[in-house]
This record gives structure tokens, sequence and C-alpha cells, in this order.
């Protein structure tokens, strides 16, 4: 088993996905073997302001050339989703003590329901740290430009 591929999940609304979320899994393919990106059916976010099936497209277009990452969609709890992609480590990024405080409940509720679950924080890249798909929504919405926070065009 000491040879046995280290698979992280990478789990999130994505709406839309950032540059900062691809800083993450391109920093998370150094410490992982594959990278699964799963876009959540979130119960908490009943409407997405991108179309998640423009976001997977968007994603799969960025990540072309990588073999090692895959982009899923679910609708089921995380820790179950892990488990069916063979996933021991949920990747996440931390902006700030916000995200952590938060990251961390949901990290405690995942290993509780998955032992072998190990949640795995980066720290956001310092110029990437402010960006947020809310304020990115935001900004599309009121006809902003927002092409440089997405690692895609729109």
């Amino acid at each position: 088993m000491a040879n046995a591929k280290k698979i992280a999940l990478f789990a999130g609304s994505f709406d839309p996905f950032t540059k900062g979320h691809e800083d993450i899994v391109l920093r998370g393919l150094e410490i992982f073997d594959e990278i699964v990106i799963a876009i959540g059916y979130n119960s908490q976010k009943s409407n997405r302001y991108f179309p998640i099936e423009k976001m997977i497209e968007k994603i799969q277009s960025t990540f072309k050339s990588n073999p090692r990452i895959s982009v899923h969609t679910y609708a089921e709890l995380t820790a179950e989703f892990a488990q069916k992609h063979k996933a021991k480590y949920l990747l996440r990024g931390l902006r700030d003590t916000t995200d952590f405080e938060y990251e961390n409940s949901i990290s405690q509720v995942n290993r509780k329901l998955y032992k072998d679950l190990e949640s795995v924080f980066l720290i956001t890249s310092p110029h990437l740290a402010w960006i947020s798909s809310s304020i990115i929504r935001e900004v599309h919405r009121y006809g902003g430009d927002v092409s440089e926070f997405l690692p895609y065009k729109l």
C-alpha cells in the first residue's frame, strides 16, 4: 500500500473557478499524484451565477494538458464522493482566519464520517488572497472586467 497513488479531492461550488483556485490546484500537484476537482451542488447555494456546465468546460480547458487533473460534479456528501474516487485527502485553500474557522469545522465532520480522509490546507498565494468568487460575481454582474481574476476567458 506504500506505493498507492495520493489522490486529493478539491471540492467547491467554483462559481466561478478563479486564479486562486488554479493556484491551489497547481501547488497541490507538487504534493499529490492526482487531483479531482469536484463541483458540488451546494444545498445552501440554490442559484448558481455561472452555469455548472460552463464551469466544467472552463476548468477542463484550463487543465487540458494535465492528465493528473480531472473534473467532476457531485450531489452528495464530500466524504462519500472522495471515497468513491479513492481520494484520501481533501485539498483546501485558506485565504484568511475566517476561511480557517469554516474549513476546520468541515474538516472535523469529514474526518468523523470518513476516518481515512485527511484535510490538507494550503495558504493562498499572497497576490491572489483577496480574490473571491463572490467578488468576481458582483463585478461581472455589473459589467466589470473580470478577466484578470480567471484562468480562462468567459
